[in-house]
């Protein structure tokens, strides 16, 4: 048989089988590995147990990975869709394992169902008393031991706690988000708890692998590439069941960067309202902008983008602004501080640049270099493949500023699925390895700077050598 030609439909299932085995195997052997390890709860326990599982799903998604490369093209879409369904299950099999934050938002949308703005009052005042229930508010000296209860004031003796993370502070999540929460909470029944965000997350999760295969086929791009997000470890950990709402944010930010990468005027304009829609989520995906001004030359194509943009964002804080007594910034500027994102000598934020600077250099230098980045991406960036630019970018500014929560790279792993460079995915790792591992040694900056330093040399050292493939050809041809 010719290789070149195709094979007919009668031979395909006889070429299929073998292809398969290994792919389905290794993806089944990876569905078992995500149950075991969400089933598993010890975070707070065991850290070094946890982080060893975590490892092992981390192995087995490169495993099937690897196998997808043998798959025939006609299956590939159809494996990558069964894997997505069944790694994205697996976060439905246990409560929230690894953060409270989902309990936020089921507090932010029960307050608003009862006609509060979600940015007026703090979980623990007691105006919203009435709204309580065991679930997000035990009681009693039983239910309130452990690591992820917050205590709150009470009047009698019995202690009282909450599920909610910092139960004294108000809200800090954007408009688009409030929405989203409102919206679960209407639709979740009596009692449902924490399992309608988790669905949520995963339907979402679903939407995410759905886009990336729309634009991946519109654009003839090879559909594996979707399975890099479809069958990877953090979606079902931090997306489903730890129900992070920055997966909402993904799923727009995406759809607004296949837009924009169309010539047309107006379907920039609608990619960046999309965009707009993805940072009134979280505000990270602000981080994508400069990508999807990648290789712009008129001030027109910049204004089409960044216009539906701003406009997007400031509208939709509009109605909390005027239901609201407080700032609908919430807890933001705190956050920051709490975090150490302005004091470089706090936490293990900046742990590579504090590795060689002094400690006041990191901020300014961390600027500088992300202009340098940026300003890159805008001159000499591809327009039709404005993630690639959002991808360095973004990639750049998680290695510069080395964050501690492993869902942050949520946003970075769909955009690794859209361009392909997987060598990115090693900063993915670093996120749990520094939230999970650091526990077990008890030190996050150092893990910090191992972790992240090996995701940034993994990251120079593939990229030097797929550059030196593509000069390869041209040089032979030269001396030839």
């Amino acid at each position: 048989m010719n290789l070149r030609t195709a094979p007919g439909p009668s031979a395909l299932p006889a070429l299929a089988l073998p292809a398969l085995a290994l792919p389905v195997l290794s993806l089944s052997a990876l569905v078992a590995a995500l149950v075991w390890t969400i089933r598993y709860d010890g975070n707070f326990t065991d850290p070094a147990g946890l982080s060893w599982r975590y490892a092992a799903c981390w192995a087995l998604f490169a495993v099937a990975l690897l196998a997808l490369r043998r798959v025939p093209a006609a299956l590939v879409v159809p494996l990558v869709l069964a894997g997505a369904v069944a790694v994205t299950a697996t976060g439905l099999v246990a409560a929230p394992r690894t953060s409270t934050d989902s309990y936020r938002y089921a507090w932010d949308g029960r307050v608003q169902s009862a006609g509060h703005s979600p940015y007026d009052h703090a979980p623990q005042d007691p105006a919203l008393g009435r709204l309580r229930d065991p679930w997000l508010f035990p009681t009693g000296a039983a239910a309130c031991t452990g690591p992820d209860r917050a205590r709150i004031p009470s009047a009698g003796d019995a202690p009282h706690c909450t599920r909610i993370n910092r139960p004294a502070v108000h809200t800090i999540y954007p408009p688009v988000a409030e929405a989203y929460f409102l919206a679960v909470d209407r639709l979740s029944p009596e009692g449902a708890r924490h399992k309608p965000l988790q669905i949520g997350g995963g339907l979402l999760s679903l939407g995410v692998s759905g886009a990336l295969l729309l634009i991946l086929r519109r654009r003839g791009t090879d559909p594996r590439r979707a399975a890099y997000w479809a069958w990877c470890p953090a979606v079902p950990i931090e997306a489903v069941n730890n129900a992070h709402v920055d997966v909402l944010g993904v799923l727009l930010a995406v759809a607004g960067l296949g837009l924009v990468a169309a010539p047309s005027l107006a379907r920039r304009a609608g990619g960046g309202l999309v965009l707009g829609a993805a940072v009134a989520t979280k505000l990270m995906p602000a981080i994508v902008l400069p990508g999807a001004l990648s290789g712009v030359r008129r001030v027109r194509d910049a204004v089409a983008v960044l216009l539906p943009a701003a406009a997007f964002t400031a509208l939709a804080y509009l109605p909390y602004v005027l239901l609201s007594h407080g700032s609908v910034f919430g807890y933001l500027g705190g956050y920051v501080e709490e975090e150490g994102y302005e004091d470089p000598s706090a936490g293990s934020r900046y742990a590579l640049l504090r590795l060689v600077l002094p400690g006041d250099w990191a901020v300014p230098v961390l600027l500088a270099v992300m202009a340098g980045v940026c300003g890159y991406v805008l001159w000499r960036g591809d327009p039709r493949r404005p993630w690639s630019g959002a991808l360095l970018v973004t990639g750049w500014a998680f290695v510069l500023l080395t964050p501690g929560y492993s869902w942050y790279a949520l946003l970075l792993v769909a955009l690794v699925a859209l361009d392909g460079r997987w060598e990115w995915l090693g900063v993915a790792v670093a996120g749990p390895a520094v939230y999970v591992t650091g526990q077990a040694f008890g030190s996050r900056g150092a893990v910090s700077a191992v972790a992240y330093g090996a995701a940034a040399l993994l990251v120079l050292v593939v990229t030097a050598v797929r550059w030196q493939r593509q000069r390869g050809p041209g040089l032979g041809t030269e001396s030839a």
